[in-house]
């Protein structure tokens, strides 16, 4: 537990520390999404195959969930200051070896050594966020680190192809690098000593907290949908309505964009309500409005159900991220790092399995039907896990 949670630091610098993490999850999503306007470049440049570029942006994923169960643990025991620094440093090192990169190899092991600056960096970030924030506040805090992420994935490939067309396939990484390395100087500045507990709860007695377990089920669901719909609702807008990358991107932007505004209110109702109410409500209205995107008839009537569909499934993020650290704290277990490490792993499985799974089925029996399916889906594990957890509500009802 670092000494601002102790309250030896005025209230001020809590929320200095909340800015720096929400800077440090923006530029790590602008550094993960910055290299998309670049990616024809680097398939010229190294003669590279899509499958072969495809690989290189899925190897992020593999750090990602080697790195954030270890690192949350080590947090846990060392304390969060350290962590979150060598988690910026390393993004400095990696988005540099990105500029720099002179074969495959090279930025094979840029990409993912980015993974396991984001594995830290998320894990370790919502683990402080818990240490400092109590459990009437967590949720307006996690809310707004959320929207300036989130902004980052919109602001990325903007960015990164604007710098492109100034400066080469440098600039853009240059950027980023030295956006990391500001903020790893200003963390180290205003973020308090941080004292670990000496040791970290196992991740089996993690697991085997119930309120856990199903939490991380419903954050995959959640993920496994936004990995989904990234790559079939492209494909579809195109095949469909045959409309240009420029329109598809606005589409996406605007629903982007809603899913941004929308965090921080979600943030402040879960501190109010508690997570597991939005979670479940998150879930089933995005069960019932996936089905109407097969209703569309054009980029306009797409983009009017991508909007509200975008911000419901956000209700599933913000609040599971607020009742992560409440059924933690219930559970009497605060390692809060471990847990939030078991959430980021929740987080890519869905994102590595959602994409797969969805193309998969978009091959084979169409858009409409997938839609309407993954809905009936989603309506179905809603109902489950309500009905396994019954008393889940009174989790949200024991913050303290």
């Amino acid at each position: 537990m670092s000494d601002l949670a102790r309250g030896s630091d005025p209230v001020r610098s809590r929320g200095l520390v909340l800015a720096c993490i929400t800077a440090a999850t923006f530029t790590d999503l602008v550094a993960y999404s910055i290299a998309v306007p670049v990616l024809p470049d680097y398939a010229a440049r190294f003669q590279a195959s899509p499958t072969v570029i495809g690989f290189l942006f899925a190897s992020f994923g593999v750090t990602l969930l080697a790195f954030s169960i270890p690192m949350g643990a080590i947090s846990d025991r060392i304390g969060r200051k350290g962590p979150m620094m060598g988690a910026l440093a390393l993004l400095t090192g990696s988005t540099l070896l990105f500029a720099y990169s002179d074969s495959l190899w090279l930025l094979f092991t840029a990409r993912m050594l980015q993974g396991a600056a984001d594995a830290v960096a998320w894990v370790v970030g919502f683990a402080l966020i818990a240490d400092l924030y109590g459990p009437h506040e967590r949720g307006r805090a996690m809310g707004l680190v959320m929207a300036g992420s989130s902004f980052g994935v919109i602001l990325g490939p903007f960015l990164g192809g604007w710098l492109y067309e100034r400066g080469g396939i440098r600039l853009p990484f240059l950027f980023v690098a030295a956006l990391a390395l500001l903020e790893l100087i200003v963390f180290a500045g205003v973020a308090p000593r941080s004292r670990g507990m000496g040791s970290s709860v196992s991740l089996r007695k993690v697991m085997g907290q119930r309120s856990i377990v199903i939490c991380a089920i419903a954050v995959i669901a959640g993920s496994a949908t936004f990995g989904m719909l990234e790559p079939v609702v492209p494909l579809w807008l195109q095949t469909e309505f045959r409309l240009r990358p420029g329109a598809i991107g606005t589409v996406f932007g605007a629903a982007a964009l809603a899913s941004t505004l929308m965090h921080p209110v979600y943030g402040q109702l879960s501190d109010r309500w508690g997570g597991w109410r939005l979670m479940m409500t998150g879930l089933t209205l995005s069960a019932l409005i996936l089905p109407i995107l097969s209703l569309a008839t054009g980029s306009r009537t797409a983009a009017i159900t991508m909007v509200p569909l975008w911000a419901v499934l956000g209700l599933i993020v913000t609040p599971s991220l607020a009742f992560m650290a409440q059924a933690t704290a219930a559970a009497g277990l605060e390692a809060y790092g471990v847990v939030y490490g078991v959430y980021n792993v929740a987080w890519a499985v869905g994102l590595m399995s959602g994409p797969a799974l969805g193309g998969f089925l978009f091959e084979r029996i169409g858009f409409d039907a997938l839609v309407i399916g993954w809905g009936m889906m989603l309506l179905t594990l809603g109902a489950i896990l309500t009905r396994l957890a019954p008393g889940q509500s009174t989790v949200d009802s024991r913050q303290s």
